[in-house]
């Protein structure tokens, strides 16, 4: 027993790698449970931590920082990589919107704390604490806290009710999504409300029979139309020809043809008739179409090509192939010229057999290479986005600056990265596998250290005078406006439910309420939404909390 009381009490690197391993396995074990259908999932690492912390176990307070920190910093780069490819396209379609719902819940939030300081007299110090708690916003408190130095007030009761509301600021949205799918979400509502926007290609046959174009180039038909659209095949009688920009189109030739989905009618009126047969299902085999040209997927594993773009490497003329689509992740992008390419793209090439060969070793096809993770470019990307979120903004209402955080800038640079990488030549290629993993591991790793660091002064801290009102306030501040800003947007029906549950968890900054989400409903919608939504609230978020101290006091 003496062993066990040393392994486990003894402060060393030793004991901190078994009770911080204990708390995510024994936390990871009961997520499996499920009550009426539902679990918690990872949250339950969280619940764990917080019953070894007030059982009186413990770990070295800088090792505990330090694990915290990288666990937290590990799971949003890596959540930023993973949504970054698709980040910007949401924004251009439905960002504004979700961050207006977005915005909704912070003053819904923030209209409740005002209530409590002008009718109550609850000092604002407490009441910001508690705001910064129920919605599990760290930096908040800590630009909360320098506001409070700066009028000459302390912040030690901001940060003791913050300690009391964080808890269930952290579980409160999983609550929230868990009332909102039993009592009001309906079977449609699980499903995508928008169109798929992991696919932007849509493949049609087509004959020519419009005059206009009759004589003319693929080129010059599409700069005469304004379209981006990709030739594969032209079946001109018994022939069939793997097309360049300059060959000419005739009367009745069958073009395979793959666009954006959008401009589907618009090519059906270009070419004159579209042939009624669907080309976009998983299971078609398309080197049975014919004997001489054949379609074969490739991966880019030559890193000097990474960033290039498709145009600039001329495969029409140096290799007589034509490239369709390219699939990047989850990801299918039409073939246009001025696409850049990613270090383990997967490329659709269109020719003949030994054209494609000669393509294969240009490309390089090294699949086995793309089992590596690139732990380096992974660790790159997080030390510059926590320089990233120690640069100082300056707000014109204050003196102090306003500072992304280790949360905010970790996820930023990650965006930034998965979405231009390319264009910057930096291989940020993860496996699926991989990152999930990485993901998975930082989140648990977080939440193991904040259950062990809450747990130790939890019970005190609610048992004093002050701290059941704080946490009674703390609840509501936490359930209201995520209940009742997701009502009103299910009732709406302009959104699934994936999606209004990434942006009621991005609102929040509660990335454990996301990982719930994401393992109960079947879409990446929520992932995408919680990024999309995730900068601008924690921007006012922390200029709120030091708004209310400099306007309230």
């Amino acid at each position: 027993m003496n062993w066990i009381d040393t392994i486990l009490n003894l402060h060393s690197p030793l004991q901190s790698v078994i009770l911080v391993s204990m708390i995510t396995a024994a936390g990871m074990a009961l997520a499996k449970i499920k009550l009426s259908g539902v679990s918690l999932g990872v949250a339950w690492v969280f619940f764990v931590g917080i019953v070894a912390g007030h059982f009186g176990l413990s770990i070295d307070d800088t090792v505990l920082r330090y694990t915290e920190t990288l666990g937290l910093v590990l799971f949003v780069y890596t959540l930023g990589l993973h949504v970054g490819p698709n980040f910007f396209g949401s924004l251009r379609h439905e960002g504004v919107a979700l961050n207006a719902w977005s915005i909704a819940v912070i003053l819904l939030g923030t209209a409740m704390a005002v209530a409590i300081t002008l009718l109550t007299p609850m000092p604002v110090g407490d009441v910001v604490g508690i705001l910064c708690g129920a919605t599990t916003n760290t930096p908040a408190l800590g630009a909360a806290q320098q506001a409070l130095e700066q009028i000459g007030a302390s912040g030690e009761w901001a940060a003791l009710a913050t300690a009391v509301t964080y808890p269930f600021g952290v579980v409160g949205v999983i609550i929230a999504i868990i009332v909102l799918r039993r009592f009001f979400v309906r079977p449609d509502d699980l499903k995508p409300k928008t169109p798929d926007e992991t696919n932007h290609t849509h493949i049609d046959q087509y004959v020519v029979v419009n005059p206009a174009i009759m004589g003319k180039s693929i080129a010059e038909v599409s700069q005469m139309a304004h379209l981006k659209f990709i030739v594969s095949r032209i079946w001109r009688g018994s022939q069939v020809i793997v097309p360049l920009a300059t060959t000419r189109m005739e009367k009745d030739d069958t073009l395979m043809v793959v666009a954006n989905p959008a401009d589907v009618s618009t090519l059906e009126i270009l070419f004159g008739r579209r042939l009624e047969k669907d080309w976009n299902q998983d299971r078609i085999d398309w080197n049975h179409l014919d004997s001489k040209v054949e379609s074969r997927i490739l991966v880019i594993t030559r890193r000097v090509l990474n960033g290039k773009r498709l145009g600039q490497l001329q495969l029409r003329k140096a290799y007589g192939v034509n490239v369709s689509r390219v699939m990047r992740g989850d990801i299918t992008l039409l073939a246009t010229d001025d696409l850049r390419l990613q270090y383990g793209d997967r490329v659709t090439v269109v020719g003949t057999h030994d054209d494609i060969d000669h393509t294969e070793h240009f490309f390089g096809n090294t699949v086995k290479t793309l089992s590596e993770p690139n732990i380096g470019s992974i660790f790159l990307g997080m030390m510059l986005g926590l320089l990233l979120g120690t640069l100082p903004i300056p707000l014109p209402f204050t003196d102090h600056p306003l500072r992304l955080g280790i949360a905010g800038g970790p996820i930023i640079m990650g965006i930034i990265v998965g979405a231009l990488g390319p264009r910057m030549h930096f291989i940020s290629y993860t496996t699926r596998s991989a990152s999930l993993m990485l993901r998975k591991m930082g989140l648990s790793l977080y939440l193991a250290c904040l259950g062990l660091d809450a747990g130790k002064d939890l019970i005190g801290t609610v048992m004093r005078p002050e701290g059941l009102l704080w946490l009674a306030i703390g609840i509501a501040v936490t359930l209201l406006p995520v209940v009742i800003v997701g009502l009103v947007a299910l009732l709406t029906r302009k959104m699934d439910f994936g999606t209004i549950c990434g942006l009621l968890c991005g609102s929040m900054a509660n990335p454990m309420a996301l990982s719930y989400a994401t393992d109960t409903i079947p879409t990446d919608k929520a992932s995408l939404a919680y990024a999309t939504v995730y900068p601008i609230g924690m921007f006012l978020r922390v200029i709120i909390a030091q708004m209310l101290v400099v306007m309230l006091v």
